[in-house]
Formats: C-alpha cells, structure tokens, sequence
C-alpha cells in the first residue's frame, strides 16, 4: 500500500467523490489536510523518530486502535502546531478542521468505527471577513473594450469569455465544461458544485458574443473535441490553465493589476454589478451564482464608499449649517 494512505482514508476519499460528489480540488485538500494530521499523530505519539522530517512519515500504519485513541487534546495539539511550526493563518486552521470533522463524522455514522466523535467540541478559529475584490464597472468595460480591440483567430473565444465571465458570474471549472449542446436559446446549462446543474438566462451581450464565438469556432478546421464549446488552438477543449492565462494577459493590457484580479474576481464583478446596479434580489443571485447557502451569497451585498458617502449625504440634517 502507499505509505501516504491507509484503509480508512481510502475508504472515505471514495465515499467523499462517489457519494458526495465533491470535487477534485476539494478531494485534494481535505487528503492533504488528513495526511499532515496523522504524520503529525505519529510523531506526537513519538511513534518516529524525532528527526525524520514530517513529510516523509509513513501512514500506511495508521491502525483502528490508533484511532479510536485520538481525542480532543490531540486535534488542539495539531491545530497548535499548524499556527506555530506552520503559520497556518485562521482560514488554514479552520479548512484543517472542516477536514478533521467531516472525516471523524464520518468514521462514527457511516463506519461505524468509533462510538463517539471527537471533533463534536473542536471549534474553528474566527476569521476574518474580507471584502471580495471585484472590478469597478469602468474597469469592466475597459476589459472587454480590450478584448474587442484584438483581431487574432480566437478574440471572438476570448471575448466570449470574458463576456460570460462578467455577465454570468460563472465559476472557471463550470465554463471549461461547457458543451455546445448546453446552450439552448437563451440559456445555458452549467454543470456547478457537487454535480449541480443549474441554468443560467443569456442576455442580449451573451448571446451576440456566443453567436461570433460560434461562427468563428464552425469555420476552425482543427476540432478535435467536437462538443466542447471553447477549444484551444490545437482544437481540443480549453483547460482552465489556459482561461486563467488569456484573462491575465487581458487585465494587463487594459492596465488592470493582473495580480491583484483573477477570473475568480470576475466572478465577484458580476455578483457585484448585478446587486449594485440591477438591484438584484439576493435570492435570485443565489440562484444565478449556484449557492447551496443565502449566507454565501451575502458577501455581495457589501457597501462600498459611494453608497457610504451617498447615505451620509442622504440624512435631513446633512445642509443644517452654523
């Protein structure tokens, strides 16, 4: 067996991607979180030696005895160790112990392997809630205005993109998987987290955008995924590298700070445009963003310093003067 797994461990990877439905990406963390914490179970328990670095501990060992031994102390200690040795910032912490208590839960009321779960009373740190950085509108328009700007074979794929990006609020994975079948008039079918479909209405800049992306695509020789709806130049679908490439290369040339913005950022214009000036119900953004919770979607409807300004400005006493 691999000396980074175990039984257990496999067995819960499989019950999260099968059952679950989780991501890759997500699947990737919580094994490495999982990992770290049982490297580090085994050197708490002096079970290794104390100079082996903690990367190359095996696991493979990691028994249901030892388990069913593990109790809160030993997730503070862990916990301790990713803030200090580590400098696990609040969110790292707090992901770690998402980590250790979908884990544990599962052990108890899937498995059946321990009697009680340990991480019942584990806490997660507070965090800080930061606002999400999103472009202005002026900056949003210079961003297609650039992409508009560029004559070479695939601006109109570019455009397109940046398009739905800014309009749609969509997630960089559910743009990638976008079949040509998913588009039917004016809406589109996006594959979201957890396997979710949802549909998404096209406005009239999607669908135009679409419609040139579409006939410039029909034209290509080289097609060689005959479904995706955005290919690459070597006619197979476009990957997700490549999208966060072509947005960084635009951001620069509209003289945005392709370090401080992301395609992710995008995702937070649109949610920001749309609450800002479309006066968007919160619940029908929560639909179009594909949220499981309210609370998610509430991080959009942050104030900025206009609004701030314009409601100082609004109160009755604001032109009473000495």
């Amino acid at each position: 067996m691999d000396k980074n797994t175990f039984q257990e461990l496999d067995q819960y990877m499989g019950y999260m991607q099968a059952i679950k439905e989780r991501s890759p990406l997500t699947m990737k963390e919580y094994r490495y979180d999982l990992v770290l914490f049982f490297r580090f179970i085994k050197r708490y328990k002096k079970m290794v030696p104390d100079d082996i670095e903690i990367s190359e501990i095996p696991i493979d060992d990691i028994s249901e005895e030892l388990i069913k031994k593990i109790d809160i102390n030993d997730f503070y200690a862990f916990i301790t160790y990713v803030s200090n040795t580590r400098k696990g910032s609040s969110a790292t912490r707090a992901r770690k112990i998402a980590s250790l208590k979908s884990f544990f839960h599962y052990l108890k009321s899937k498995r059946r392997l321990i009697n009680e779960d340990p991480t019942v009373e584990l806490e997660s740190p507070k965090q800080v809630k930061r606002l999400p950085k999103y472009l202005t509108l002026e900056e949003s328009k210079r961003l297609l205005i650039s992409a508009s700007e560029n004559v070479k074979t695939f601006s109109n794929r570019d455009y397109c993109i940046l398009t739905l990006f800014l309009n749609c609020g969509m997630r960089l994975s559910e743009l990638v998987k976008i079949d040509i079948n998913d588009i039917l008039e004016e809406t589109i079918k996006v594959l979201g987290k957890g396997a979710k479909e949802r549909t998404i209405y096209l406005n009239s800049a999607c669908i135009s955008s679409l419609s040139a992306w579409l006939d410039d695509r029909a034209r290509l020789g080289n097609r060689k995924d005959k479904d995706a709806l955005f290919i690459s130049r070597l006619g197979t679908r476009i990957s997700a590298k490549q999208v966060q490439v072509l947005v960084k290369n635009y951001l620069k040339s509209s003289g945005i700070d392709s370090k401080r913005y992301s395609t992710h950022k995008l995702r937070h214009t649109a949610a920001t445009l749309m609450y800002k000036y479309g006066k968007v119900d919160i619940r029908a953004l929560q639909q179009i963003l594909g949220h499981e919770s309210i609370s998610t979607t509430e991080i959009y409807t942050h104030v900025d310093s206009e609004q701030l300004h314009t409601a100082i400005e609004s109160n009755p006493l604001a032109n009473i003067k000495k």
